[in-house]
């Protein structure tokens, strides 16, 4: 099949779930193509991203400006470059009733620039994220692209967007899109009420190869315990709560190490939060890790803490790959009651959840943890049966490929039911450790 993947900006270090799926595809013989605003921000790439030559598959419309005037300015040139081309393709760029904004900013002119040459078929258009969807539908109405588009939804599509445009938002995607992927049941339930129709919506979990992930049940090294984070230093993801959490319990429990992966908005105001506390010592900022180096980093913590959080401007998570990377290499996992999460994490049986913003919660969880190591193995094996049966990218991208086959094919893809009934088939416990 010929697919392509709609996407904000590629390559982008924290969307590992992504590069995930596009290899998973390719791997199966497909001919994958990407197609996004190049992200020249990004210092550090994933291994995958050059191992599958994933830049060449790449394709890059132009960065929209944000001064006004170059806008205009590059914007009439495209408009004349691109009515040579594609005459009627540019006019319907062009309508302003239709698309509005859209139209009248010139964005859909730079939008549909790499396909004023040729407007490619595609077996399957992959949008991730709910805006990511509206554009994918915006650009095979203008006749850009052909093809059946499938738009996943991950948690900011689905909180903060909403409150920002409204709970219209998606009608006009739910009326044109062929298929919806939400990735929990949680994200959903919140879709049909928002009207996507039952029969073309199904959970679709992102997941993570578990056969990098070695389950090994942990113990305390000489009586240190070494806590992890990895996640953007954005205020959803609630690291703020970790630390403090943490500093709370430094006087009872001095051997703790505190290793928080990511970079982010909030990297200077954690950095002094951190010394103000005093923690400076136990408590280490180490900014982004490509994925080998965060499974290195994970084979040598102890426990994960992942306390997300509602934002102020309502973004929340999805579910996030990291609690599946821990479960699945016997971490024990510490969380909140959010979003999708407790659809991954059982509370007292494949870890430990709480109250969102919960600092006292959180501190008594962790010096549980501390205090009965012994406990730890069962947990840790619990979480790791859930990862291999549920999340499992192998069986999702199977799952993924089955969904695209049958769209193509003209028939109905399954239900949820009927798709939650096929588990994954994982790495057996006694032979992973």
């Amino acid at each position: 099949m010929k697919i392509i993947f709609i996407v904000e900006k590629f390559p982008i270090l924290s969307q590992t779930f992504i590069i995930n799926q596009i290899t998973g595809l390719i791997d199966r013989g497909h001919e994958v193509f990407i197609y996004a605003e190049f992200n020249e921000d990004e210092q550090k790439t994933h291994p995958e991203v050059e191992q599958y030559n994933l830049l060449k598959r790449a394709i890059f419309h132009p960065r929209f400006p944000q001064n006004r005037l170059v806008c205009i300015f590059k914007g009439l040139k495209l408009l004349a470059t691109n009515f040579l081309s594609a005459p009627f393709l540019t006019l319907r760029c062009l309508n302003f009733v239709k698309y509005g904004r859209d139209a009248v900013t010139l964005r859909l002119l730079y939008a549909v620039t790499p396909f004023v040459r040729q407007q490619p078929t595609y077996d399957a258009i992959q949008c991730h994220f709910g805006l990511l969807g509206i554009r994918g539908m915006i650009l095979r109405d203008v006749g850009a692209i052909k093809g059946n588009l499938i738009t996943a939804f991950h948690g900011v599509d689905m909180s903060q967007n909403l409150q920002i445009f409204g709970e219209h938002l998606y009608d006009r995607l739910f009326e044109a899109g062929d298929y919806f992927l939400p990735i929990s049941q949680h994200w959903q339930n919140k879709l049909i009420q928002l009207g996507c129709h039952p029969d073309r919506i199904a959970t679709h979990h992102m997941g993570i190869d578990c056969q990098r992930f070695i389950f090994a049940p942990r113990t305390p090294t000489l009586g240190v315990v070494r806590f992890i984070s990895v996640a953007r230093l954005t205020e959803k993801k609630g690291i703020e709560f970790a630390i403090r959490a943490v500093a709370k319990i430094l006087d009872q429990h001095p051997k703790i190490e505190y290793n928080i992966v990511g970079d982010g908005e909030l990297l200077e105001s954690l950095t002094h939060l951190i010394h103000n506390l005093g923690a400076g010592n136990q408590i280490k900022l180490l900014g982004w890790k490509d994925q080998t180096e965060v499974v290195e980093l994970m084979n040598h913590s102890h426990i994960l803490l992942a306390p997300s959080v509602t934002a102020k401007d309502g973004n929340q998570e999805g579910i996030p790959v990291v609690l599946m990377e821990a479960m699945a290499s016997g971490i024990p996992v510490v969380s909140t009651y959010h979003s999708g999460i407790p659809e991954l994490v059982q509370n007292g049986v494949s870890g430990f959840l709480i109250p969102e913003r919960d600092v006292e919660a959180l501190s008594a969880i962790l010096i549980g943890l501390i205090q009965h190591p012994e406990q730890w193995a069962e947990i840790a094996r619990a979480a790791r049966l859930t990862v291999e049966q549920q999340y499992d990218i192998n069986c999702l991208n199977e799952q993924l490929d089955s969904l695209y086959q049958r769209l193509l094919s003209g028939q109905t893809p399954p239900l949820l039911e009927e798709r939650n009934d096929v588990y994954c088939s994982g790495t057996n416990l006694s032979q992973a450790e």
